[in-house]
């Protein structure tokens, strides 16, 4: 019997995926959600895909003993690297944002010219190329690693001439290629998608995976008939939060970007799992 008032699971190396939390609330408000950033260990984009599946593998324990119905990988690396396996060994409907913000992008370019930006896990694997090709077959697909980004994410640097600056030295070559969308192939990158809109121009599509992933959550409850439709109840401790450090600095920053109020942020003993 599947249990329609259960949490939803979502998961990131840190603060980037509460992007896609964000969007979960504003797309299907009625919805728990149980939130795990991996804060002691992030980045993961820089790491073997050995390393990032077992971190994924013992947040995925951790997630299932709350009981969840379902689990977002909010994570690019996560998604690239540990997702196919993870999926043939858990029973949970889950999901990743490299497949929604793909798909998007194949259908919103019109000179075939898409660029990707994320970490030099996504890039090195080429994952988004792979399933923009399965859908656009001519596409030209250029991966651009931006490993800055998430630490200026992380120190709270999203409006900063420093940022400016950085995104200027990244994003040159995808401008001088004639790029026409560019997808934000890393959670964190939502967080400064003005600065990144600003250094491409407006004739650039930005794709938005963390929005595209919420769309997907929701068509995916729908289907499994597990959306949840009871009414928020004042009170209802709806949204949890976990890290795996700094509980503070994580709500802080939590706090500035989502403005429903975190209460609390509980540290796990994610070795634990």
């Amino acid at each position: 019997m599947i249990n329609r008032n259960a949490p939803v699971g979502v998961f990131d190396s840190g603060v980037g995926g509460l992007t896609v939390v964000r969007e979960i609330m504003r797309q299907i408000p009625n919805e728990k959600i149980i939130y795990f950033g991996d804060t002691a260990r992030v980045p993961y984009g820089s790491k073997s895909k050995e390393t990032v599946t077992r971190y994924s593998k013992q947040i995925i324990r951790f997630l299932q003993t709350q009981n969840v119905k379902a689990i977002v990988v909010a994570c690019n690396t996560a998604s690239a690297y540990a997702l196919d396996e993870i999926e043939r060994e858990v029973d949970i409907p889950m999901i990743g944002v490299v497949k929604p913000g793909a798909k998007v992008a194949a259908e919103a370019t019109a000179n075939g010219k898409i660029g990707v930006i994320g970490t030099e896990g996504t890039i090195g694997s080429s994952i988004y190329s792979r399933y923009i090709k399965e859908i656009k077959q001519d596409a030209d697909v250029v991966g651009k690693a931006c490993p800055l980004f998430v630490p200026l994410v992380e120190e709270g640097l999203l409006q900063d001439p420093v940022t400016d600056e950085i995104a200027k030295r990244y994003l040159t070559e995808l401008i001088d290629i004639g790029i026409d969308t560019l997808i934000l192939g890393c959670t964190h990158y939502p967080l400064i998608r003005s600065t990144i809109g600003r250094v491409m121009g407006v004739k650039v599509t930005l794709v938005n995976p963390a929005y595209e992933t919420a769309r997907e959550l929701k068509e995916l409850l729908r289907t499994e008939n597990m959306l949840n439709e009871e009414e928020i109840r004042l009170g209802d401790n709806r949204y949890r939060f976990y890290v795996s450090d700094g509980a503070e600095k994580f709500m802080h920053f939590a706090n500035s970007i989502i403005k429903y109020g975190i209460l609390s942020a509980k540290i796990i003993p994610i070795e634990d799992y």
